[in-house]
C-alpha cells in the first residue's frame, strides 16, 4: 500500500489582545476547509493554530484588567479556542506560546543563534509601535504613523538582541526568484522585493527589556524574547522540533516534525506577510533548517468599506452570527465573499441577501422542489429508467465536471472560485427543471418512466453537489457522501434533508 502523501497547515496564531471579530475567524475557516478538501484527496494531514500570548501589549492589558498577564492570555485563549471550535475548524494542534514545550525550544533557538554569531547585542533606537511591536526607521513612518497600523509611534532606545537578516538577504532573494510559488499572491512577492529586500534589509530587534512578559533570554535574564522570533517559531516547535536533534515524539511515537516539515501552506493575513516571508525564512535559514514551501497571504473581510476595529464600533463577531444564521451558513458566507486576492466584505444586510438568493432559493428552493416531486409522483422513489433526452447529456456533462474544476481551484488556493463551481451543479439543476418540466410529466401516466428518470437524475446531481461542498463548507460529519450511492431515495431523502436544513438556516 503506498505512503499517503503529506500535508502541513498553519494559520497565524492569534494575538490574545481580545477576543476576535469575524474577520480574524475568517482564517482559521479557510484553513479549515483547505485541509478538509485535502484529507478527501487522501492526504495525511496536519493542522496547527493556537495563540501568541507574549508581549507589552499583554502586559499592559493585563494591568488595566487588574490581572496578572498569564490569567489574561488564559481567558483570552481560551475565548479564541472555543470560537474556532464553534465554526468547527479540525485542528490537529491548538498551541500556546506560553506552552512549555515551546517555551523552552524558543530559549534554545535564541541561544543556537547567539553562540554561532547570528545574533548579538547592541542597542536600538527608533520609533515604536506597541500595538504592533515593532520598531520602525523615520523613512519606514508613513505620515509620522506606524506604516502599519496607522498608529502614532514613539521613540525609544534600548539595550537589544539583534537578528542578522543582512548576512541571509542575498540567499533569501535568490530563493524567491527560484521558487516562484513560494509567496502569493505574487503582488505580494513583489511588496516583499521591492519594499523590503532589494532596498536592504535592516538587522532585526529579537530582545527587548522594557517589559518582562515574555520567554527570558536564559543566559541573560534582563531581556525577553521579543515576539517574531517567539510566535514564528511554533511553526516547528508545535510539531516537536528541538534545536539539538531530539525531537519530541507524538502519543504514537512518531516524529512529527521529520514527517511533516516543511510546511506546505503557511496561511496568514496580508498585513504579517513581511514577518512570515522575510524573518521567518532567514532564522530558518540560520537554523539550518527548510525553509517552508508556500505562504499565502489571505486578504482582509472589512465591515462595509473599511478594516474592522472596536475603536470604530463597527465589529461583527463569528459567534453573533452563529446565533442569527448557524455555523454552516456562516462558513459558507465568509468562504464564498472573499476574494483570491482583493479584500471582502461583510455586512449583516449581506448576510442575509446571501443567505436568501444562495441558499434558500438557489439549493433549498432546488431540493424542496426535487423532494416534492419524488414523493408526489413517484412515492418517494426515483429510478434511471432509461428514459434519456438530449438534455440529460448537458445535465450530466456540466455536473461531472464540476468535481475537476472544484480540485483546480482548490489546488490554487481560489476557494470562493471552488464554491461558486459547486452552485454551478446547483444552478444547472434548476434551470433543467424548467427544461424537462416533471409537473406535466407527472401528469401523464405513459411518461412516468421519463419523470423517474428526471428526478433520479436531479437527486444524483443534488448529491454529487452536496459531496463537493461537503469537504468545502462542511456537512456534518455523520453524513458520508459518494457520487456511487445506495438507491433507496429514502437514504437519498436523509442527506438531502440535511442540506437542507443548512438551507433554511
Amino acid at each position: 500500500m503506498a505512503e499517503k502523501k503529506r500535508f502541513y497547515l498553519t494559520t497565524a496564531i492569534a494575538y490574545t489582545s481580545g477576543k476576535p471579530h469575524i474577520g480574524n475567524t475568517y482564517e482559521a475557516v479557510l484553513a479549515d476547509s483547505i485541509v478538509r478538501f485535502k484529507r478527501q484527496q487522501g492526504y495525511d494531514v496536519r493542522f496547527q493554530t493556537g495563540t501568541d500570548e507574549h508581549g507589552q501589549k499583554i502586559e499592559l492589558k493585563a494591568e488595566e484588567a487588574g490581572v496578572t498577564p498569564k490569567k489574561f492570555v488564559d481567558d483570552v485563549s481560551g475565548q479564541i479556542k472555543s470560537i474556532w471550535d464553534l465554526m468547527n475548524t479540525s485542528y490537529d494542534r491548538f498551541i500556546r506560546t506560553t506552552d512549555e514545550d515551546h517555551e523552552k525550544q524558543v530559549q534554545k533557538i535564541f541561544k543556537k543563534l547567539y553562540d554561532q554569531g547570528d545574533i548579538y547585542k547592541g542597542f536600538y533606537e527608533g520609533m515604536y509601535c506597541t500595538p504592533c511591536e515593532s520598531f520602525f526607521t523615520q523613512s519606514q513612518l508613513v505620515d509620522g504613523k506606524c506604516p502599519d497600523c496607522g498608529r502614532p509611534c514613539q521613540p525609544a532606545k534600548e539595550e537589544a538582541y539583534f537578528l542578522k537578516l543582512s548576512k541571509y538577504a542575498d540567499r533569501l532573494i535568490e530563493h524567491i526568484n527560484t521558487h516562484p510559488e513560494f509567496i502569493q499572491p505574487e503582488s505580494r512577492k513583489n511588496e516583499m522585493m521591492n519594499n523590503f529586500l532589494l532596498p536592504g534589509l535592516q538587522d532585526l530587534c529579537v530582545s527587548r527589556t522594557s517589559f518582562k512578559w515574555g520567554i527570558p533570554v536564559d543566559f541573560d535574564p534582563d531581556h525577553v524574547v521579543y515576539v517574531w522570533l517567539d510566535a514564528l517559531s511554533n511553526y516547528i516547535t508545535g510539531l516537536g522540533y528541538d534545536v539539538d536533534g531530539d525531537n519530541r515524539l507524538d502519543e504514537n511515537g512518531e516524529d512529527l516534525y521529520k514527517k511533516f516539515w516543511p510546511a506546505d501552506l503557511h496561511l496568514i493575513g496580508k498585513d504579517i506577510i513581511r514577518f512570515h516571508t522575510i524573518y521567518w525564512p532567514i532564522i530558518l535559514m540560520a537554523l539550518g533548517e527548510p525553509l517552508p514551501k508556500q505562504v499565502f497571504g489571505h486578504p482582509w473581510l472589512l465591515q462595509g468599506e473599511g478594516k474592522m476595529s472596536k475603536s470604530k464600533g463597527n465589529v461583527i463577531y463569528a459567534d453573533d452570527l452563529v446565533d442569527m444564521f448557524g455555523v454552516d451558513a456562516v462558513r459558507y458566507f465568509v468562504l464564498h465573499e472573499m476574494p483570491f486576492e482583493n479584500d471582502g466584505v461583510i455586512t449583516w444586510e449581506l448576510m442575509v441577501e446571501r443567505m436568501n438568493s444562495d441558499l434558500a432559493n438557489t439549493l433549498g428552493n432546488l431540493v424542496n422542489r426535487t423532494i416534492s416531486m419524488t414523493n408526489k409522483y413517484l412515492g418517494g422513489v426515483a429510478e434511471d429508467k432509461g428514459v434519456a433526452e438530449p438534455v440529460d447529456d448537458d445535465l450530466k456533462a456540466v455536473i461531472l465536471a464540476a468535481p475537476k474544476k472544484v480540485e483546480e481551484k482548490m489546488d490554487k488556493l481560489r476557494v470562493a472560485d471552488a464554491i461558486t463551481e459547486v452552485f454551478t451543479i446547483f444552478k444547472r439543476c434548476n434551470k433543467y427543471i424548467d427544461e424537462t418540466e416533471p409537473w406535466i410529466l407527472g401528469k401523464d401516466e405513459a411518461k412516468k418512466d421519463r419523470l423517474s428518470t428526471v428526478l433520479y437524475n436531479l437527486l444524483e446531481s443534488i448529491t454529487i453537489g452536496a459531496s463537493c461542498w461537503k469537504h468545502l463548507c462542511r456537512i456534518p460529519q455523520t453524513v458520508s457522501l459518494h457520487r456511487s450511492v445506495p438507491q433507496s431515495v429514502h437514504w437519498r431523502r436523509w442527506i438531502i434533508s440535511v442540506v437542507m436544513s443548512m438551507a433554511q438556516r
